[in-house]
């Protein structure tokens, strides 16, 4: 039927989905055990929601199972295109995906640790970073007592690896 013999309070909203953390096409969603695990679980949660749904309005209803599906269906192609990393496969002195790495600020003597971890894992407050970020991607393939440089705005700041570890 043409929308133009639909009135229009029988119109349905499209819920807006927020997208999932950004992955560029073609790159790989390499995730950590735990990260594949905070997606499962986050899957759970979605499916609990809808099963539990309590709206007595049959269209606010219909909205929010739309809204949960749709979250779902994202949620679920992160999952199956999920390539989860074994730290023990990675090379053990040398920053790759899963590492921990503990950087030293050479102007600032400031020490900070970071886990290079998958997109959606990423918690810049918990010290996990994207492995597409700017710093993880400067980081990678390096060793400890290396330093490497990272531009920002006009300033260059240099940080010196003072350890990496696979935990």
């Amino acid at each position: 039927m043409s929308r133009g013999f639909v009135r229009e309070g029988d119109q349905e909203e499209v819920p807006m989905v927020p997208q999932r953390a950004y992955l560029p096409d073609g790159v790989p969603n390499f995730v950590t055990g735990n990260g594949l695990e905070q997606l499962l679980a986050e899957k759970e949660a979605l499916i609990s929601e809808r099963e539990n749904l309590e709206i007595s309005n049959e269209n606010e209803k219909r909205i929010a199972l739309n809204f949960i599906n749709a979250k779902l269906q994202l949620l679920n192609s992160r999952i199956s295109d999920a390539r989860v990393v074994d730290p023990k496969s990675q090379p053990q002195d040398e920053v790759t995906f899963g590492a921990t790495v503990t950087l030293k600020n050479m102007a600032s003597g400031m020490i900070q640790a970071f886990q290079i971890v998958g997109v959606d894992e990423a918690d810049i407050s918990r010290g996990k970073l994207s492995f597409i970020s700017p710093i993880a991607k400067a980081l990678l393939n390096h060793k400890k007592g290396m330093k490497i440089s990272i531009r920002r705005d006009r300033e260059e700041i240099i940080f010196e690896i003072l350890e990496v570890s696979y935990v």
